[in-house]
C-alpha cells in the first residue's frame, strides 16, 4: 500500500504553496491591522487581482471541466490545493470556479449566467437555509407561485454565504407543497438582484458575514428555472454534499499553520528559567495535535480518493467533515493555550481562527447531521465498519 503523492499531485500541491507563500502570505499583517479597525481584511479588488496572479502561476478554475477553461483536477489534488489556501488566513481562493450546480443550466443560462460566474464578471450565491430550516432542508416555506409564464416567490432565506456581494441567485423554493419537498415539490430558480430580492447583513462572531436574503413578490421569468421543475431538492444536496470533504481539507491547511507557530513559540518563549517546550504539559497539547492532524489527514484524503473512484463519497465526507472540523478547533484551543495571553489578542491570528474555525462545526452539515448520516449508513447497513477494506 503506498501512501505517498504522485510527482504530479507533489509538483502541483508545491506550486500552490509558492503561490500562497510569495503572494499571499505578505498580505496578513495588513489584513490584520485592518480587521482590528473593523475592516475587510482583502477587498474583492484585491481578491480579483491575486486570482489573475495564481492564474498565471496556472490556477484558474480547480474543479472547472477543461472546456470552460478551467483545470479540471481531481479531488485528491483539489483537496491537497485547498489544504495549502488554509494555511494563511487572508480569505482567499482561486478563481475560476462557479457553484456546481449551475452545469445543470441550459445553453442560453450558461451564457448569463455560468460562464461570466467562471471568468469572475458574475458573483453567485446559493441559497437553500431558512430561518425554519437549516439542518432540516426538508422543511423550507419559500414559495414559487405560477403566474402566466412568471413564477413570484416569497419568503425568506438566511446565512447566505456571499449574498451580500452577490449579483444573482440560486435559490430553491416550494413550487407544489402537496408533492412535499422531497417528492419533487421544489425548484431552483437562478433570480438576477435587479429583479427585486434584497439582502441584509447578519453579524457574526467571525470576519464579515452571510446575508439574510428577502423575497417579497419577485417575478422570475419561466426560462430562469435551473435544471427542471421539481428537481430543486435534490440539486441543493449536491450544491451542498460537494464542500464536505473540502472543509476539513481547508481546516488541516489551518492547523498546521497553528501547530507550527506553537512549536517556535514553544522552543522560544521561557519562564521560569527555561522554555515552555521542555514542560510536559505543552509537550503531551503538542503531541495529541499532531496525532488528531495526521488522523484528519487520512480521512480527508481518503473521502477524496472515494470520489476520484466514481463511488459514492457520502459516507467517507461525513466523516471526513465531522473529524477535520472538531480537530482543527482542538487544535486552534490548544495553540492559544500554548500562547497564552498572546494567544488572546488581535495582534496575531489565533483568536482570528479560533472564531472562524467554531464555525466548520455548523455550515454545509452540522457535526449532528454527519453523525446522523454515519450511524444511519452503519445501520441500514449502506456500508461496512472498515469501508472498502472490509
Amino acid at each position: 500500500m503506498d501512501f505517498s503523492l504522485t510527482d504530479e499531485e507533489r509538483a502541483i500541491r508545491d506550486t500552490a504553496r509558492q503561490f500562497i507563500t510569495r503572494e499571499v502570505m505578505p498580505l496578513e499583517q495588513e489584513a490584520l491591522l485592518r480587521e482590528r479597525r473593523h475592516q475587510p481584511g482583502l477587498e474583492l479588488s484585491e481578491l480579483r487581482e491575486l486570482q489573475q496572479k495564481a492564474k498565471k502561476f496556472g490556477f484558474w478554475g480547480l474543479s472547472t471541466p477543461e472546456e470552460y477553461g478551467g483545470m479540471n483536477l481531481p479531488a485528491v489534488l483539489q483537496s491537497l490545493i485547498w489544504t495549502e489556501v488554509g494555511r494563511t488566513y487572508i480569505q482567499f481562493k482561486f478563481g475560476g470556479e462557479a457553484d456546481n450546480i449551475l452545469y445543470y443550466a441550459n445553453e442560453d443560462q450558461k451564457r448569463e449566467f455560468l460562464i461570466p460566474t467562471i471568468e469572475g464578471e458574475r458573483i453567485s450565491c446559493f441559497a437553500i437555509t431558512e430561518p425554519g430550516a437549516g439542518s432540516d432542508a426538508a422543511n423550507i416555506k419559500l414559495s414559487a407561485t405560477k403566474d402566466g409564464d412568471d413564477w413570484v416567490l416569497n419568503g425568506e432565506k438566511t446565512f447566505i454565504t456571499n449574498g451580500n456581494d452577490a449579483d444573482f441567485v440560486i435559490v430553491v423554493a416550494v413550487t407544489d407543497r402537496e408533492k412535499g419537498v422531497r417528492g419533487g415539490g421544489t425548484t431552483a430558480f437562478l433570480v438576477d438582484r435587479e429583479m427585486g430580492w434584497r439582502s441584509e447583513f447578519i453579524q457574526t462572531m467571525g470576519e464579515g458575514g452571510p446575508a439574510a436574503l428577502v423575497f417579497d413578490n419577485v417575478r422570475v421569468p419561466a426560462r430562469n428555472i435551473l435544471g427542471e421543475i421539481g428537481q430543486g431538492f435534490e440539486l441543493g444536496m449536491k450544491w451542498i454534499g460537494k464542500g464536505r470533504y473540502l472543509i476539513p481539507s481547508n481546516a488541516l491547511g489551518i492547523a498546521e499553520r497553528a501547530l507550527g507557530m506553537a512549536i517556535e513559540y514553544a522552543n522560544t518563549r521561557e519562564t521560569f528559567g527555561r522554555k515552555i517546550g521542555e514542560n510536559q504539559a505543552i509537550q503531551w497539547m503538542i503531541a495529541d495535535s499532531e496525532v488528531e492532524i495526521e488522523a484528519a489527514r487520512w480521512l480527508i484524503l481518503r473521502a477524496a480518493w472515494t470520489v476520484d473512484q466514481g463511488w459514492d463519497p457520502r459516507h467517507a465526507s461525513s466523516m471526513a467533515k465531522l473529524y477535520g472540523a472538531k480537530m482543527v478547533n482542538e487544535v486552534v484551543d490548544r495553540v492559544m493555550q500554548i500562547h497564552g495571553g498572546m494567544g488572546y489578542t488581535r495582534e496575531l491570528p489565533i483568536e482570528r481562527w479560533y472564531r472562524q474555525v467554531r464555525l466548520m462545526r455548523i455550515y454545509e452539515g452540522t457535526d449532528e447531521m454527519q453523525r446522523l448520516i454515519i450511524s444511519r449508513d452503519l445501520l441500514r447497513g449502506y456500508t461496512k465498519i472498515g469501508g472498502h477494506l472490509a
